[in-house]
């Protein structure tokens, strides 16, 4: 039986907020949706947190995610900048919570790594590394969904990874859970 997932990736921003939708199938993922929350015209930045918060529980809604990977705030000189940057996905951690739906983080090297094997990647470089993967037609203007999306791919092939790895705790132990491999 093949075992579907969809998985729903979170660029989170204050100025734009980028999210991803890929479908899982076994080992294969196709992309359902790259969305953008543009937030630069609000001044408020309170309204903008509803504005992300509603959203993110929109996009859940509609599509029924079964897990969420979100971009870790990345740690920069301006604090303010990382306040805010914090406090947007800290919104979005709460609308899934909210939803009741796992949720997963990683770090903007970890998403770059998983996806271009180089965590030093630029934006460009995931993006079009995205677009030949998942056969996307054409990129976006602003890269921020591909970040989202970026997430959600980086989340499959690390629960990929996990799936594969089998753990033993010594020799009775994998003989346990391999007796075919025992003459």
């Amino acid at each position: 039986m093949d075992e579907h997932n969809i998985i729903l990736g979170i660029d989170p921003g204050t100025t734009i907020m980028g999210f991803g939708l890929i479908k899982t199938t076994n080992r294969e993922m196709r992309l359902i949706q790259l969305h953008e929350l543009q937030l630069k015209k609000y001044d408020n930045h309170f309204l903008k947190l509803q504005k992300i918060f509603n959203r993110t529980i929109e996009i859940i809604d509609e599509f029924h995610p079964d897990e969420i990977a979100i971009e870790a705030p990345f740690f920069g000189k301006n604090v303010q900048s990382m306040l805010k940057l914090g406090r947007a996905q800290g919104v979005s951690i709460a609308a899934a919570l909210n939803s009741k739906i796992p949720i997963t983080e990683y770090s903007p090297k970890k998403i770059k790594m998983a996806i271009t094997g180089n965590g030093n990647s630029s934006k460009e470089q995931v993006a079009k590394m995205l677009k030949s993967m998942l056969k996307i037609k054409e990129l976006p203007k602003n890269l921020d969904s591909t970040d989202g999306l970026a997430a959600a791919v980086c989340h499959f092939f690390n629960f990929q990874n996990e799936k594969q790895k089998k753990k033993y705790s010594g020799w009775s132990s994998f003989i346990d859970k391999n007796p075919d491999k025992i003459i």
